[in-house]
């Protein structure tokens, strides 16, 4: 699937892409699991020297450019269950269709330190996602899936597991798993989904 640069050549405001971390807003939540897709997006404004404070969709902000591509990074402050509303406002804004909208989220589905690129599918419980596919009717957004681990036992309560702060043994498979999100996202923006697949999905951290 490739971005469709005639709808991005009718946006408002020059953005082309939406690259949307999907997490929870505030300090209490900054360090846990269901957080991956916010520690994306603040690694990629490091990386390109932006920042993401302006306040506009329910999110907090801010732009930058890839390969010639102009992008709006966002992290909504609507809380994980209602991250459509952010979405929704900047993709009706924007004039987006989906294709140009990459939604980067935690998967409790997948061991830390591995990611999964997709065009669409299936939401595997994961809330945010939900709610942007149930408010915009549309389920083929592009989205980079981060690993954060299953709940260790099955009586242990889901959101307190999604909710808690990853492990000092798993910050080297995090930090290889959130570096490979912003090289998956960067072939994505330039229209290389299935690249950003065959190179990513299902690699593992290998401890040296």
């Amino acid at each position: 699937m490739f971005w469709n640069k005639k709808a991005a050549q009718k946006s408002g405001g020059g953005i082309q892409y939406i690259i949307c971390g999907l997490g929870n807003p505030g300090t209490r939540y900054e360090n846990t699991r269901h957080n991956c897709g916010f520690m994306v997006i603040d690694d990629m404004a490091k990386k390109y020297k932006a920042t993401v404070k302006k306040l506009r969709f329910k999110s907090l902000t801010g732009e930058l450019s890839i390969g010639g591509v102009k992008c709006l990074l966002m992290k909504p402050s609507t809380f994980m269950n209602k991250s459509g509303e952010a979405v929704l406002q900047a993709m009706q804004f924007y004039k987006l269709p989906p294709s140009n909208v990459l939604i980067i989220c935690d998967d409790i589905n997948l061991d830390v330190g591995i990611i999964r690129i997709g065009e669409k599918g299936s939401v595997g419980g994961q809330k945010g996602m939900k709610n942007i596919i149930m408010l915009s009717g549309k389920d083929d957004f592009p989205r980079v899936r981060i690993g954060v681990g299953a709940k260790p036992h099955p009586d242990y309560d889901l959101a307190d597991w999604v909710l808690s702060d990853f492990l000092k043994t798993e910050a080297a498979a995090l930090e290889f798993s959130l570096s490979n999100s912003i090289s998956a996202a960067e072939m994505i923006v330039s229209g290389d989904i299935v690249g950003a697949g065959n190179r990513f999905n299902g690699v593992k951290y290998e401890k040296s």
